[in-house]
């Protein structure tokens, strides 16, 4: 619009800025409360800017930084995640091969963890899996135990939602519960690939580790649970509507998983496969390069 009237832009804001200030910067304290609520003070003054653009706003990130600390509206955070895993046991496990994938499209790569909510009088278990791809909660389970059933809840969600086809790669730490026998058969019998991360290595899950640390802050740790069936309730609105349908991602482009999805090209359509590089290959193929005929 600048370039079409011939002026500047830092002239345009100017004259916007003296005509109404009053009324601009109301609108724009309007506008900020209204997303700021509308996503239960989850959303940070990036997302919240973002969101303005979308609407046509034209603002800076400090700006909107600043009135959300004004009016007390800057995003809800809480205590560090604390990582909890056991692979002490006796099962197989099974070589990384999310480390070494560069995914192009949906169902290439799942990844799946485990993690704890605290209630006011018990300790519950969460199992989540995600497209790697689009960061799509595919399949979640909540129990009062972590046994082997909790995650298998979880996968035959995913599987019933997905209908994967031959060959995705299912990524996940080293717990018993993602290593035992009645787990990889179900992977087995869906034609998956079972793949887990290196001992101690949180970062080979690292898609998987930052959902669940926006989980606890934007929903668990901002909320008090009175029991199971409330948190149940809640963490269905959280992931199915919320996180996957509503909440713009910063992977995404900030997109929420579904909108990000749905441009997608439809599935089984040509598309570039998943490519994965194992070490030293790159200094043999450089090798044989060299070689005269």
């Amino acid at each position: 619009m600048c370039q079409l009237g011939q002026v500047s832009r830092a002239g345009y804001y100017r004259h916007l800025q003296s005509s109404a200030p009053k009324e601009e910067e109301t609108e724009l304290r309007a506008q900020i409360q209204e997303i700021v609520l509308a996503h239960r003070r989850r959303y940070g003054s990036r997302r919240v800017t973002k969101e303005l653009r979308n609407r046509g706003l034209v603002t800076n990130r400090k700006r909107v930084a600043r009135i959300m600390r004004e009016d007390n509206l800057l995003a809800i955070r809480y205590r560090k995640f604390v990582p909890t895993s056991d692979s002490a046991h006796r099962y197989q496990v099974y070589f990384n091969l999310a480390k070494r994938m560069e995914v192009t499209g949906i169902n290439q790569l799942w990844v799946a963890d485990i993690t704890y909510i605290r209630l006011r009088e018990e300790f519950v278990y969460l199992a989540v899996i995600l497209d790697a791809y689009s960061r799509c909660v595919i399949g979640w389970a909540l129990e009062r135990s972590i046994q082997t059933r909790l995650t298998l809840a979880a996968l035959q969600m995913a599987l019933a939602d997905r209908q994967p086809p031959p060959g995705v790669a299912h990524h996940s730490d080293r717990g018993a519960q993602y290593a035992c026998p009645e787990y990889v058969q179900v992977l087995l019998e869906h034609e998956m690939v079972p793949s887990m991360s290196r001992p101690g290595c949180p970062y080979d899950n690292a898609a998987c580790e930052s959902f669940m640390k926006t989980l606890k802050q934007e929903e668990i740790y901002a909320n008090q649970y009175r029991d199971l069936e409330e948190l149940r309730g809640c963490l269905q609105e959280f992931l199915e509507n919320y996180y996957n349908r509503q909440r713009l991602h910063s992977a995404l482009n900030y997109q929420s998983p579904a909108s990000f999805e749905s441009r997608l090209p439809v599935q089984g359509a040509a598309s570039r496969a998943p490519r994965i590089e194992f070490s030293q290959a790159s200094e043999i193929y450089r090798s044989d390069a060299r070689i005269q005929p």
